[in-house]
């Protein structure tokens, strides 16, 4: 096995894990750091993560610490690094590792085939969709709610972290799916504005 190259990949798998929730099937996802695109696939069976970063496999052993921090152990060396959601999208993290700030941007290919990604549908109905396995903890909004682009809709809890999904569009609710308390999976609509 290749050698796991520090802190850069570490980054990409930190904010990758947190992306994915790491109680989850495999999962494909593609990474932007330091202004470069990276394939990163993540794969989980009783307490040892397999990732792929490029093509390239790792074996790692990750422990939550708690307060948005983690252990990643591979072999001997031991990375300690927190995450936090960037303030401006659920798909941007701020992956800090031996002091130094990693930018991370998260993209579910999924989204992007589906054109949820883009944030923004001229037409017809616009589906809210789970972007990873979790638990619904908030509905923020009513059928027959009027709501604006940018409006919050459900928060989905994974890995501890909230994520609050918002209307791509100007318009009004015309369904909810979920509950809260609810678990739901990767691509489940949870709400419907037209």
């Amino acid at each position: 096995m290749a050698g796991f190259r520090g802190s850069y990949l570490s980054s990409l798998f930190a904010a990758s894990a947190a992306r994915s929730n790491l109680h989850s099937k495999t999962m494909k996802l593609n990474a932007q750091l330091h202004n470069r695109d990276h394939e990163v696939s993540i794969a989980s069976a009783e307490g040892t993560v397999t990732a792929s970063v490029d093509g390239r496999s790792y074996e790692l052993e990750v422990r939550e610490l708690g307060g948005n921090e983690y252990l990643l152990l591979h072999g001997a060396r031991v990375f300690r690094c927190r995450i936090d959601v960037h303030h401006k999208s659920q798909n941007s993290f701020e992956v800090v590792l031996h002091g130094r700030v990693h930018d991370v941007t998260i993209i579910d290919p999924k989204r992007l085939r589906s054109g949820h990604a883009s944030g923004v549908q001229a037409h017809g109905p616009a589906q809210i969709v789970s972007p990873m396995p979790g638990k619904v903890v908030r509905i923020l909004v009513k059928r027959g709610a009027k709501v604006e682009a940018g409006d919050g809709i459900v928060v989905v809890e994974a890995m501890k972290m909230q994520n609050e999904l918002k209307s791509p569009k100007a318009g009004i609710v015309s369904s909810v799916n979920a509950e809260e308390g609810a678990t739901v999976s990767a691509g489940d609509v949870l709400a419907t504005i037209e």
